[in-house]
Order: structure tokens, then C-alpha cells, then sequence
């Protein structure tokens, strides 16, 4: 028996033990099972594409493969989840961008901030393969690569009661930064202390006053309850940055060729689906935080903090020129689809 094959018993005896205890028993199908994992709820718009992804492979595949979408960190959490997508012990996983820096220092483009001037231009780039299949396909020697990307909006500072209106307001406040280098120098050099945490220990931080505020997109105030904490979200518009859908290498490869269609098809629909249901998720994230938990969303000019982080971008092209080509390719979508503000 290979270790993937170990893993993947052993992943299944888990959660068929997990299944008896909530008084469900384990299932006998014989199909091979597609384990998907992420850490987002169930009614958030990830797995909800997820969902519709599993509904389209068994509508076409279902004599071979039962697709069982775990959310919530039911398969651990995301850095988990992707070692488990590693060794094969899943299939796939949703990533955050954060976290594939560390297997692949391509990534850390999309970390950089102010890539994209706007969400026409951030969409436009995401699309054009030749832009992301260069970096999505440098984790193939980790053992996975990127199958979709899913929006997941501009990443705005949030606090619990200093209102953001320039970088001079984030001086001396603790905000929590994902667990990445690129996003701790970003605070840092925008004046505050960068206080990289879990994603889930972040609503106690707050509360407990350990962290000022936070940075994130507007689900994290409803969906995570950060809003009933903190009252200013500020549209700063730092950070535009994908979450990205990996796959087990040896799973996609030892699949046949009229299959593998068919799960590109599949990977399409989850990057479609995702991203009209963002689009719903955030208006409604918007009415309930403005109605429900008072809080307030301001609008600074983005162009201080903007040109406190552009020194990043030169930094990081010295230092890995082989991405310069990726970058020039997004300028272009940048100058065809500028700000508003500008």
C-alpha cells in the first residue's frame, strides 16, 4: 500500500469514526471519493461553489466518483489542509494566497500591496493565463498546483474605535496581519504593529483589547462577528488577494483525459459560481454590519498609503526578477482599468 493510499484509509477512518459519533454511519459506497476541504462556513460563497462543483462532477462522473466537501476546518486548518493536499490525503483544498507563499515564492505577488488598481483590473489579470499559470504551476515539485482562483475582495483595516482616515491613524495601534512576511513589513511600514495571528483567534483578540483592529474583507465583520467589536472599517484598499483552489498532483494525473475534462470544466464553475455569490455575500455583509452592528465604513484617499508600500513592489522584483514579465503583464490591465480616483 503507497502512503498516499495510507493516508487517505486513515483520513477515511477518521471521519467515518467522526460520522458515527454524530449518530451518521460511515458511508459503503465504492466510488472513489473526492475529499475537499477549506475552512470557510457552509454558507459562505466558497462552499457554496464547492457544492455546486460536487453536484456537476457526479452529474457527469457519478458512477466513479462521490465528492464530499468538508468546510469549516473539518480536515484541519488551511495549512493542514494543504500538507494533507500535498501527500495526497486530499484531493483538493482552498489555500489562502498567505500561505502558498511559503511553498512558492511566486506567490508572494499577489501579497504585494496596491497590485491591482481596481477590481476590473484585479479580475482582468486573474483570468489571463498567462499571468497566473506560471505561478500556479510552481508548486508542482510540493506536490500540488493551483486549479482556480475565488475572489475574495479588497482587504480593508477594521478597528475597534480609532477611525482609520490616513496611515498617521494607524500609529501605535496593534493590527493583526495574516501569518506572512509580506503583510507584516505592509503594517509596519504603513506605521503600525503588525500582530500576525490565526485567523480564528482573531474575534478574542479584539475583544480582549490584545489587537486594535484587524485587516480583512467586509465578510470577516458579519460571518466572523468582528463587526460587534469593531465599529470603523476603513476602504483603504490595500490588498487584493485571491484564495486559490489546489489539487493533488498525482490525483489530476493519473486521472484518464475525458475525465480530466471534465473536472477542468468543473474547477471553471467553481471559479464562476464563487464569484457571483461574492458579489451577493458582500452586500449583504455591508446592510447587515451598517444596520445591525453599527458600523461605520469610511473612505480615506488610498493615495498616502499607497505610496508608502510601493517601495515593496521595487524591493521585491529586485530580488526575484523572473517574476518582472508577470508584473509588467498586470500593469497593462492596471493602466486599462485605473481607479475611480484617478
Amino acid at each position: 500500500m503507497t502512503k498516499r493510499k495510507k493516508k487517505r484509509l486513515l483520513l477515511g477512518m477518521f471521519i467515518g469514526a467522526s460520522a458515527l459519533i454524530s449518530g451518521c454511519g460511515a458511508s459503503s459506497d465504492t466510488r472513489d471519493i473526492v475529499y475537499i476541504g477549506h475552512n470557510q462556513a457552509a454558507d459562505h460563497p466558497t462552499n457554496i461553489a464547492l457544492l455546486a462543483f460536487e453536484e456537476f462532477i457526479e452529474s457527469r462522473l457519478g458512477d466513479k466518483y462521490n465528492v464530499e466537501v468538508y468546510p469549516s476546518e473539518l480536515l484541519g486548518s488551511q495549512t493542514d489542509m494543504v500538507q494533507l493536499t500535498q501527500t495526497g490525503a486530499i484531493d483538493i483544498c482552498v489555500a489562502s494566497n498567505s500561505i502558498l507563499e511559503t511553498f512558492s515564492e511566486n506567490y508572494t505577488l499577489f501579497n504585494m500591496p496596491y497590485l491591482f488598481a481596481s477590481a476590473e483590473a484585479y479580475h482582468g489579470a486573474m483570468d489571463d493565463k498567462n499571468v497566473t499559470d506560471p505561478i500556479f504551476e510552481s508548486t508542482r515539485d510540493a506536490g500540488f498546483q493551483a486549479v482556480a482562483w475565488l475572489d475574495a475582495g479588497t482587504r480593508n483595516f477594521y478597528t475597534v474605535s480609532t477611525p482609520i482616515h490616513s496611515p498617521a491613524d494607524l500609529k501605535g495601534l496593534k493590527i493583526r496581519v495574516q501569518q506572512s512576511p509580506t503583510n507584516v513589513q505592509m503594517m509596519n511600514l504603513l506605521g503600525g504593529s503588525a500582530t500576525p495571528m490565526g485567523f480564528g483567534d482573531v474575534y478574542t483578540a479584539l475583544q480582549s483589547k490584545v489587537i486594535d483592529g484587524a485587516e480583512n474583507n467586509e465578510m470577516a465583520l458579519t460571518s466572523n462577528g468582528h463587526g460587534d467589536v469593531c465599529k470603523f472599517y476603513s476602504y483603504d484598499m490595500h490588498q487584493m488577494i485571491p484564495d486559490i483552489l489546489v489539487a493533488n498532483n498525482k490525483f489530476l494525473e493519473e486521472m484518464p483525459e475525458e475525465e480530466r475534462a471534465v473536472f477542468e470544466e468543473g474547477f471553471a464553475l467553481v471559479n464562476q459560481v464563487e464569484r457571483e455569490e461574492w458579489v451577493k455575500a458582500v452586500e449583504q455583509a455591508r446592510e447587515r454590519a451598517e444596520k445591525e452592528q453599527k458600523v461605520q465604513f469610511l473612505y480615506p484617499d488610498t493615495k498616502p498609503f499607497q505610496d508608502i508600500c510601493m517601495p515593496m513592489h521595487e524591493a521585491f522584483l529586485k530580488s526575484y526578477p523572473d517574476i518582472q514579465p508577470i508584473y509588467d503583464q498586470i500593469q497593462q490591465y492596471n493602466a486599462r482599468y485605473p481607479s475611480a480616483a484617478e
